[in-house]
């Protein structure tokens, strides 16, 4: 019965955890500093794991995955649509490849679970198990190393709350797994957990450091023989990393 309270809270930590990345990224259109690679990633990873479930037979792993996918894949879109970098050609080569590659892999994993003669289903999932538990290991350090490279880069479009609920997420997956006896989650989970606790570390320090909102500065250019008096300059801080000039009526 524990086992089970702590499965169903781990899934509904999945399950909320991306939707204030969605609300940052969709509704407000603000998609600085998410990584595209862990991005990628976070929307294939959903889909692998539903198969997983699946062929274990896991409730718990089948309905997390399904509305988890669906929040990442809605972050994933707002990502393309705000960065024309991203979605390059070479960029989507260089960033989507793995995601595609693990959707390969679990669609061939899939089929033969269904049609290799022999084949347990429990065995297909061992195996599906230990792809994902590397490849969720892997997706959990882009995001945390493109801070670490770019310490100053800007981190607003990182949302506080998802990475918050991903620290809860970690900790009650990490417990999950290990009472479930499923390594490929635990040692995913915990892993992501480090990684998780590295990015909440930036978004704190981003918020220390970021001044608070500035007032209007006036520059006034006083009047010369023969010439008005150019009006004030006020400097416009809504967001004060991309400051606008605008002329004083």
């Amino acid at each position: 019965m524990t086992t089970a309270v702590f499965g169903w809270l781990a899934a509904a930590a999945s399950m909320s955890l991306l939707w204030p990345q969605v609300w940052v990224s969709c509704a407000r259109r603000r998609t600085e500093g998410l990584s595209p690679t862990a991005t990628w990633l976070a929307a294939a990873l959903p889909v692998g794991w539903l198969a997983y479930g699946a062929l274990i037979g896991d409730g718990v792993q089948v309905v997390a995955n399904t509305v988890t996918g669906t929040a990442a894949i809605a972050i994933l879109v707002a990502l393309l649509a705000t960065q024309p970098i991203v979605r390059s050609r070479k960029a989507l080569a260089a960033f989507g490849w793995p995601a595609v590659a693990l959707i390969v892999v679990t669609g061939g994993v899939a089929v033969a679970a269904a049609a290799v003669p022999g084949l347990h289903p429990q065995a297909a999932a061992g195996a599906l198990g230990s792809i994902l538990a590397v490849v969720a290991v892997l997706s959990a350090v882009p995001q945390p190393l493109s801070l670490l490279r770019d310490r100053g880069c800007d981190v607003s479009g990182l949302s506080p709350a998802r990475w918050w609920l991903g620290l809860c997420s970690g900790t009650l997956w990490t417990v999950y797994g290990l009472s479930t006896g499923q390594p490929a989650v635990w040692a995913s989970s915990g892993f992501g957990l480090i990684c998780t606790s590295t990015v909440c570390a930036f978004i704190i320090r981003g918020r220390r450091t970021a001044p608070a909102t500035a007032a209007p500065i006036a520059y006034a250019v006083p009047a010369t023989a023969g010439r008005p008096p150019v009006p004030a300059l006020h400097v416009v801080t809504a967001d004060y990393r991309r400051p606008a000039l605008r002329v004083a009526a």
